[in-house]
Order: structure tokens, then C-alpha cells, then sequence
């Protein structure tokens, strides 16, 4: 690894270290659900409702092979029509779960589930499904406020795929000297 992957690693992980616990189990999880790695419920879930709600998960997150095939290649509206469709509706199942309280942690966990050539979408994708009815009023006043100005009125995305992909991590049995 070279100096400038090294430094992006780093500055994601610095990300990744600022979101809440809730954000980053969720998001940890959720790359567990999306990229097959390993038994998410097994791993994840504390009760039942966990189990359930991780076999929900799995269930919608099936449509994550689509999207990463349906990403387009230009800014043309009628490419974008069935990658955004589908990429709105999957981001608003998992901002109504309540766990990804910002923009920064959605955009971190779809940067990594769909890919950087999403980059550019993410911030369509993110308000159109803060914006859907299911989502509570505070929380997505809470979501719109959270997207960076810089965000919004960026003139392009970089490309660069992310190198930080967080995991779970068992816990060390303290020991006592």
C-alpha cells in the first residue's frame, strides 16, 4: 500500500470512528448482509427481533447485485431511471430503521455496497428517500440537515474505490494481572 492509499484508509477510518456505536454496528452489519460475509444473524443478532429484521435485510438487500450492474455510466436520465429507482427504495428501508443518522454514515455504507461509481447518486438517492412519507418528520429533518453543503454543490466525484471496509470484531476477554 502507498502513501496516498495509506492516507485515504486512514482518513476513512477516522470517519468510520466518528459515527455513533449504533451507526457503525449498523453499518458493519448491514457490509456483513450486503457483500455475503459470513452469517449475519448468527454474528449480529442479540433476540429474535434482530434475527428478524437481519433476514429482512437479506431479503431486500438481494436487489444489491441489480443496482451495481445498473449504475450509469453518464448523467443521462433515462440511464439513471432504474438504478435510482431501485437505489431510492433499498436507502429508504435503511434510514427508516433509524440507525444511519447522518449523511456521511449512509454515504459510507453505500460507497462500499454499491461502489464508488454510485458516488455521484448517493446525494439524489439519499434526500429522495429522506423525503419518502415513511420516514419520520424529526428524523428527516435530522438527515437533510446532515448533508455537507460541499455535497450538494459538488461539481464532480472522485472514483477512487474505498479501502476500509469495517468488520465485526470479537471481543478480548479482559485479563487480570
Amino acid at each position: 500500500m502507498d502513501r496516498k492509499q495509506s492516507t485515504q484508509m486512514l482518513g476513512e477510518m477516522k470517519l468510520f470512528a466518528g459515527f455513533s456505536a449504533a451507526e457503525q454496528r449498523y453499518i458493519r452489519r448491514s457490509l456483513d448482509v450486503g457483500l455475503g460475509r459470513g452469517d449475519a444473524a448468527a454474528c449480529w443478532a442479540r433476540n429474535s427481533t434482530e434475527a428478524a429484521a437481519i433476514e429482512t435485510q437479506a431479503r431486500r438487500y438481494r436487489i444489491l447485485d441489480l443496482i451495481r450492474a445498473c449504475v450509469p455510466d453518464d448523467e443521462a436520465p433515462e440511464d439513471a431511471e432504474p438504478f435510482l429507482a431501485s437505489l431510492i427504495t433499498l436507502s429508504m428501508s435503511d434510514l427508516r430503521e433509524g440507525k444511519l443518522m447522518s449523511f456521511d454514515a449512509y454515504r459510507f455504507l453505500y460507497e462500499r455496497l454499491v461502489g464508488a461509481a454510485a458516488r455521484p447518486w448517493l446525494v439524489s438517492a439519499f434526500c429522495a428517500a429522506v423525503a419518502q412519507p415513511g420516514v419520520h418528520p424529526g428524523l428527516r429533518k435530522e438527515l437533510l440537515q446532515s448533508i455537507p453543503v460541499m455535497d450538494v454543490i459538488a461539481a464532480g466525484w472522485s472514483i477512487r474505490a474505498p479501502l476500509f471496509y469495517p468488520e465485526w470484531v470479537e471481543k478480548v476477554p479482559e485479563v487480570v494481572s
